[in-house]
């Protein structure tokens, strides 16, 4: 699909400026490459990403959970933004995700996106710790922007089912009115519509959907766009429901069958059989790729010469 460059415009200044997101739009959950011997393979990545922009996403997000974001180290961070940007990737289309416990070091990743030029992160909550009071959640979130760079901007990320700390809708009002300047979307990969829908419907948040197969329904109540994994694979039609709020059935279809194996080896192998780039399929452990009927399942779904 071609690329709209009035709303490009539009997501680039107001993310440039501070002002509150009012039109996201797409940001793909950039799959990261690796090679043969576990480093990444960055010349991939960054053809990947201008790829995905030139067919009409309007950012990349780097290092979520579609991108092992947690299997990065700082250094490979820092490295693979310099690399993003030198390929021309504006720093205002690039989203950083922040993947940590300890805030000292958080501040340390978005320290070295911010030097690079980036200012927008999404954060996942402090994972390791389970059964946190909502409280204390709250107060974890606003010692973090306390100490970071205050050029930084966050989205904050509920994702319960990976992370096992869900942001209740009360915790998120609280923390955008607490810091309204810190915290300027929500991404919500719950996948469980009655959520989505309260915090679109409250006004008070920019909503991002994280499961593709509930954005046509979110864009038309007025949420600002998403970051999401089947991007990678169809970055034209991802923006087209998003644009059009009316879903892609086959496109759901195939989210269906992604989530019901191991997602991020299931993207990855699909990328492979869809791109014809064996290299796809690399992945860091722990994760590991996928065998036996998983394997069959999706290279079945997704024909190609790679694997076939």
């Amino acid at each position: 699909m071609a690329s709209n460059n009035s709303n490009e415009s539009a997501c680039t200044i107001c993310r440039r400026t501070g002002d509150t997101i009012k039109h996201f739009g797409i940001s793909a959950a950039l799959l990261t490459p690796f090679q043969a011997n576990g480093s990444i393979d960055t010349p991939l990545l960054c053809a990947h990403a201008n790829q995905l922009l030139a067919q009409g996403v309007q950012g990349v997000t780097l290092f979520g959970t579609t991108g092992e974001g947690a299997s990065i180290g700082e250094q490979e961070r820092s490295a693979t933004i310099a690399a993003a940007i030198t390929s021309g990737i504006e720093s205002a289309r690039m989203t950083v995700g922040l993947c940590g416990t300890a805030i000292d070091d958080i501040v340390r990743q978005i320290r070295q996106s911010v030097d690079l030029g980036i200012t927008d992160f999404l954060l996942l909550p402090p994972f390791y710790f389970k059964d946190v009071a909502e409280d204390a959640l709250r107060d974890w979130h606003l010692r973090l922007f306390e100490e970071a760079d205050p050029r930084a901007r966050f989205i904050l990320y509920h994702i319960p089912q990976i992370t096992h700390v869900p942001l209740s809708h009360d915790l998120v009002m609280r923390l955008r009115r607490d810091a309204p300047d810190r915290v300027i979307a929500i991404k919500d990969s719950s996948g469980v519509w009655d959520n989505t829908r309260a915090l679109i419907d409250s006004g008070d948040i920019p909503v991002l959907v994280g499961d593709e197969r509930l954005l046509h329904k979110a864009a038309a109540l007025g949420a600002a766009g998403s970051i999401c994994g089947m991007a990678n694979l169809y970055p034209d039609r991802v923006r087209a429901v998003f644009d059009t709020h009316k879903e892609d059935k086959k496109l759901s279809s195939e989210v269906d069958l992604i989530v019901s194996e191991p997602v991020i080896p299931a993207l990855k192998l699909a990328m492979a059989q869809i791109s014809s780039n064996a290299a796809w399929e690399y992945i860091r452990p722990p994760l590991q790729g996928l065998t036996g009927t998983a394997r069959t399942t999706i290279l079945a779904a997704y024909p190609g010469e790679v694997f076939a």
